[in-house]
């Protein structure tokens, strides 16, 4: 019985499915089937039942599922023990970010943990904040970049907040909401409005204001980058919901108004599994520097 066969084999019983279990550690379907072959040969059971469309497990595959976690990540341990000993980082780093981010200074912590760790190969990928969290959690991810409206700091993850910012809305100069002096969700929900899709913090956070005001705006257009949405809204096509930051750069054909009784918070936050290793705990040195952070900033 190898390491390798064990995570193949939960890989295949997390996705249940042996195409994108393949995907997930870098090797051809027919080598994870193969490995999985010879781990059921080697203890004499079948772990999967193969005749649905997904990859169910058996009885047997259900007894051997926790034990092959716990294998793996005392396997993680063992590693991580003596690479910490010795000094040393390598392995790979798996960092998400949420749709259509700019957040420059997360590029620029990457850039240092390279020059600082040529040895650990890094992977970057984008995806909603709500997947990423669960990529997270899973363990498919080791950190990740995400919007949100509330901390994501349960469950065995731990967060370090980078940006928490009011909601505000976005309108063309002669936009009627202009005039008002004061903009509040039922003001906003007037109008048609333009905003990022479900499962992105700044949605989030939007929709939980509206809930607690009562208010049922209708969205017309979603777009996962503030460029679009700003683009939309400067249009005339309806009101854009984003955070204060995500409008400057369109001050010169945009107007902004923070909306006043949306107390929720618009919030970007790296994100990462409770207890972590050294390849994480390094680059979050270089975050909280990248981001100009102090080291209590974690939680």
């Amino acid at each position: 019985m190898e390491l390798r066969q064990l995570e193949y084999f939960v890989a295949v019983a997390e996705e249940r499915n042996f195409t994108r279990a393949a995907e997930r550690v870098h090797i051809s379907q027919s080598g994870v089937s193969a490995q999985i072959r010879q781990l059921e040969r080697e203890l004499g059971a079948e772990l999967f039942d193969r005749s649905g469309r997904t990859a169910t497990l058996t009885v047997a595959g259900k007894a051997a599922l926790d034990h092959a976690r716990a294998a793996l990540a005392a396997a993680n341990a063992v590693e991580q023990a003596v690479g910490e000993v010795a000094h040393l980082i390598k392995g790979r780093l798996v960092v998400g970010m949420v749709n259509g981010c700019t957040i420059t200074p997360l590029f620029d912590a990457l850039a240092a943990f390279h020059r600082a760790h040529p040895g650990v190969e890094i992977s970057l990928l984008e995806d909603n904040s709500d997947v990423l969290a669960e990529s997270v959690r899973a363990g498919s991810v080791d950190l990740a970049l995400v919007g949100t409206a509330s901390p994501t700091a349960s469950d065995g993850l731990a967060e370090m907040t980078i940006v928490s910012e009011r909601l505000v809305a976005a309108v063309p100069p002669a936009h009627p909401l202009t005039e008002l002096g004061r903009v509040t969700l039922a003001d906003v929900a007037a109008y048609p409005i333009v905003c990022m899709p479900e499962g992105t913090g700044l949605r989030q956070a939007f929709d939980q204001a509206c809930a607690a005001r009562g208010c049922r705006p209708a969205i017309a257009f979603q777009a996962t980058a503030a460029d679009a949405i700003a683009a939309l809204a400067g249009r005339g096509l309806g009101v854009g919901v984003l955070s204060e930051s995500m409008v400057a750069d369109y001050q010169d054909r945009l107007t902004s108004r923070v909306i006043d009784d949306a107390e929720q918070i618009a919030r970007l936050a790296l994100t990462w599994r409770d207890p972590y290793g050294p390849a994480v705990r390094a680059f979050l040195t270089h975050a909280r520097r990248a981001f100009a952070l102090p080291e209590q900033a974690a939680s």
